[in-house]
Order: structure tokens, then C-alpha cells, then sequence
């Protein structure tokens, strides 16, 4: 029987950013919900110990933020997750760090991927503030799989995911793998473009890795994490790209790069 959703503040507060936390461990939620709803401008209202109870939390409450595990009873984060980013910004915030996890709870509409052990309580703050304005975090792990993903040989066969989840109702079913879309044009080109372009527009090896990620549509906070590097570095490098792409914008450059431009 579906448990109610355990509210945390109490009725007519109006918080300015309003959290869901959703873990099976009852001590990692207490510990989560201790830690936000310690800062100002941050409330946990209500919490969740497995999937079918985040749905029907965020539908009752409409939360600013989820936090959601990946492994829970009843119904695991990933099959949550579809139903859950229809309604607000999410947070995978998890042990769990397998590639194709990481992978699919992004392809599904996480806003950002956490890995206990590799972020400290200011930086876990900051994500869920960011995730709420569009930007994405992700810990070292999960950025390690975005690079794979990346790199994937654009000559391997993919077939077409197919959804198992409406995001217009809560799930039903648990998650069951999918493989990952094919490649967009862009990503396509871009082991075409480890080649030929550096010479040729003679950027450095860490100016065409930026390029590269710059084609596939990733934000300079994006590239930045990818890389290691900060995002003051990240802009540093887009400056000498374009003066050397003799382009003012990415998509000049990025079309200039994929020889479309």
C-alpha cells in the first residue's frame, strides 16, 4: 500500500527553494535534510524512501528540486525519474557509479548527477541551487562517463531507445536498460574532427577537445567539469578558438568545425 508523502515543514511555510528528498536510507535522508534545511533560502518539504513516494510527493507538493536516489524498493530512481523531471528540476544524488546508469539517468532528464564521497556539503548546496537555475553538476564519476559517452565510436550500430515511461503520469514499472540514442550530427563528426582540423586551424590539442565538446552542445560549466579545468580557463579558450576560427559566436565556430560553415 502507498505510504503518504512525510511532509517536513509544517503547513503555510513558504520556503524560496523547496526540496524533495528521496533516499531508502533513512539515515542518509535525515542527514540530507538536516544539511538543507540548515541554509536560508532552502527547505526540504517533504521526503521520499522509494520512487512511487518522490511521484507522489512532487505531484502534491510541486518542489523546486528533487534529490533522488538511484536504487530504492518499490520503484528505483531511474524509473522515477521521467515523471518526476515533468515536474521539477532533479538531482541524482547516489552510490551508484556505473557508466550506463549515469549515462541513462541524463538521457532521462536529470539535471545533475552526485556521487556520495565526492562532493563536500557546500558544494552538495551550490548543485541543488544551480540545478534549479538550468545548470548542470556532476561529480568526477559521472563526468568520466559523460567523456566516455563522448568518445563513443561513432561507427558502432546504436539503436533507437524507445521510452518506457510517459512523463505525462508516475511509472508504474521498475527501470529496465535501454540502449543509448545515436550520436547527433555533431557528435558524429567529432572523431572526424581529432584529425584533420588542428593542423588546419591550428589549434592546440586542448583547444580541439574543447571544440570538440563545444559541437556536442555542452556549456562552458559543462566543458569545465568535463575537463577539469574552470570555467575562466574554459572562456580563455573559447576566445583564442574563435580569433582562430575567425568566428564571433559558437555556432559560427561550430560550423566552421563540422564544415558546414
Amino acid at each position: 500500500m502507498r505510504r503518504p508523502p512525510m511532509p517536513i515543514r509544517p503547513p503555510g511555510a513558504t520556503p524560496r527553494l523547496r526540496v524533495v528528498v528521496a533516499d531508502d536510507n533513512p539515515v542518509v535522508r535525515a542527514g540530507l535534510t538536516a544539511l538543507l534545511s540548515g541554509r536560508g533560502d532552502i527547505a526540504v518539504v517533504a521526503e521520499a524512501a522509494d520512487g512511487r513516494e518522490a511521484c507522489s510527493a512532487a505531484h502534491h507538493h510541486r518542489p523546486d528540486v528533487v534529490l533522488l536516489d538511484v536504487r530504492m524498493p518499490e520503484l528505483d530512481g531511474l524509473s522515477a525519474l521521467p515523471y518526476l523531471a515533468s515536474i521539477a528540476p532533479v538531482l541524482m544524488l547516489t552510490y551508484s557509479t556505473e557508466p550506463e546508469t549515469i549515462q541513462e539517468a541524463l538521457r532521462r532528464g536529470a539535471g545533475g548527477y552526485l556521487v556520495h564521497g565526492e562532493f563536500t556539503a557546500a558544494q552538495l548546496v551550490a548543485a541543488v541551487r544551480d540545478v534549479k537555475a538550468g545548470r548542470t553538476h556532476v561529480t568526477p564519476t559521472a563526468a568520466d562517463a559523460l567523456v566516455a559517452r563522448l568518445r563513443r565510436d561513432a561507427t558502432t550500430p546504436i539503436a533507437e531507445a524507445h521510452a518506457t515511461h510517459s512523463p505525462t503520469g508516475p511509472p508504474s514499472q521498475p527501470f529496465t536498460t535501454h540502449p543509448l540514442p545515436p550520436l547527433s550530427r555533431s557528435q558524429r563528426h567529432m572523431r572526424q574532427s581529432k584529425a584533420a582540423p588542428a593542423p588546419v586551424h591550428q589549434l592546440s590539442t586542448r583547444e580541439v577537445e574543447i571544440m570538440d565538446l563545444i559541437a556536442s552542445g555542452l556549456t562552458n560549466q559543462q566543458i569545465a567539469t568535463t575537463c577539469f579545468i574552470s570555467e575562466k580557463t574554459v572562456k580563455n579558450h573559447i576566445n583564442r578558438i574563435f580569433a582562430k576560427l575567425h568566428s564571433h559566436n559558437r555556432s559560427e565556430a561550430t560550423a566552421k568545425w563540422l564544415g558546414l560553415g
